[in-house]
């Protein structure tokens, strides 16, 4: 989710939802923090460095070449692909403005590694 304040955003959600902080990390100029607000998914993450109002839905593909492909045939044009601290990400604006991000997991050890960190 972009966040325009992630501190107090996450302060609201965690005091006032009840929700817990997994992490909330300040790196490479921008502010990150994991919650859940339940048991099991989705966890929620809010990002300073995100541009508009939407969020953004991630899902875990098995192999994001082929992913990637598949859209392409598709119709569907991707964006630029970036990394996450978990793998390779793509994201893809659909029509009417939706937000997708796609990943592949190469990196699991990433959220136990962050559990518990608290930059801010």
């Amino acid at each position: 989710m972009p966040s325009r304040d992630v501190a107090a955003e996450m302060a609201c959600l965690a005091n006032g939802l009840g929700g817990e902080v997994v992490f909330a990390i300040e790196a490479f100029g921008a502010r990150v923090a994991m919650l859940r607000l339940g048991e099991g998914p989705p966890e929620l993450l809010l990002a300073d460095h995100l541009e508009g109002e939407r969020p953004v839905l991630v899902y875990r593909v098995a192999n994001l070449d082929e992913e990637m492909r598949r859209l392409e045939s598709a119709g569907v044009d991707p964006g630029p692909r970036f990394g996450i601290p978990h793998g390779p990400c793509c994201s893809v604006t659909l029509n009417g403005g939706h937000r997708i991000a796609l990943y592949e997991l190469t990196r699991p050890e990433t959220t136990q590694r962050f559990s518990g960190r608290r930059d801010f």
